[in-house]
């Protein structure tokens, strides 16, 4: 259905396509495609799920507007948002900024957990927020992580991540860095079980985060023109001395390479889930 509102919208676009745009759209009210120009009211554009009607370009979401475009209306229960970052390192400025980013977001933290269903099967589901330090995976983001991934074994549901990170956060040193461990172990118990994990890198994947737990799914799944990789173009190219390619850590160039196993559109990733999630679980994750 949604996949069809979008194809109409296309449709009409292509018919009476809207003029471009002028440095005086009123903030909030209009919204710029950053890759094709266009501009949507930005209410109609969250109908299409946050993507670009003309170009396909998909704009960055935020945890909840994902939560509410997947799961299955009433059901999502929020864990552990009792959880807040201290600062153990004593980082100049670094409370202030995680408040203010809380209060921004209305989130604890950079990600956020829970239980929920998807077209009728039970799962449970973290889901990073770009719009919250940039994604950064810091102590609580990984325990929150780490938790839904033990209350998704403890319910025998599949464990669903959507990845949306800059990496490690460095306020918080080598604690960041353990959570690339902790984290992946307890998805390595869920796997011991029998049980399904999906990965969903969107833009951007970065870091220690994409060395961790978003690239260890059963299956992984990424956005069009998704950012993934561990290092910086930069470094990576100063490093090996070599021009890289331009399509380099896009979704697509992963997909081609065979370290993804499909590249989907957000108006389809609801469906591709629930079939993912019935192929792999014989309907016994419909509690």
């Amino acid at each position: 259905m949604l996949r069809d509102l979008f194809t109409n919208v296309k449709k009409q676009q292509a018919i009476m396509p809207n003029a471009k745009s002028k440095s005086d759209v009123p903030e909030g009210i209009m919204t710029k495609c950053p890759e094709c120009k266009h501009v949507e009211p930005t209410k109609e554009l969250g109908k299409l799920l946050k993507v670009c009607p003309k170009c396909d370009f998909h704009f960055k979401m935020t945890a909840q507007e994902r939560i509410d475009s997947l799961m299955d209306e009433g059901t999502f229960v929020s864990m552990d948002d009792h959880l807040v970052t201290e600062n153990p390192l004593e980082f100049p400025a670094y409370a202030a900024k995680v408040k203010k980013d809380a209060e921004k977001t209305g989130l604890n933290e950079a990600v956020l957990t829970g239980t929920g269903k998807i077209d009728g099967n039970g799962v449970a589901i973290a889901v990073m927020d770009p719009h919250f330090r940039m994604g950064s995976m810091g102590s609580v983001v990984g325990e929150k992580i780490t938790r839904a991934v033990e209350k998704a074994t403890e319910l025998g549901v599949p464990m669903l991540i959507f990845s949306a990170s800059g990496g490690a956060r460095m306020q918080e040193g080598v604690l960041s860095l353990m959570q690339m461990a902790k984290t992946s172990v307890a998805l390595n118990r869920h796997s011991e079980k029998g049980l399904l994990y999906i990965s969903i890198m969107t833009y951007p994947t970065t870091g220690g985060v994409s060395a961790s737990f978003a690239s260890v799914g059963d299956i992984n799944l990424a956005e069009p023109k998704a950012l993934i990789g561990f290092a910086g173009r930069r470094v990576i190219e100063q490093t090996v001395r070599e021009k890289l390619p331009e399509d380099f850590q896009t979704a697509e160039f992963l997909l081609a390479h065979g370290q993804l196993d499909a590249v989907v559109h957000r108006v389809d990733l609801q469906d591709m889930l629930s079939r993912i999630i019935r192929l792999h679980t014989k309907g016994e994750a419909a509690q």
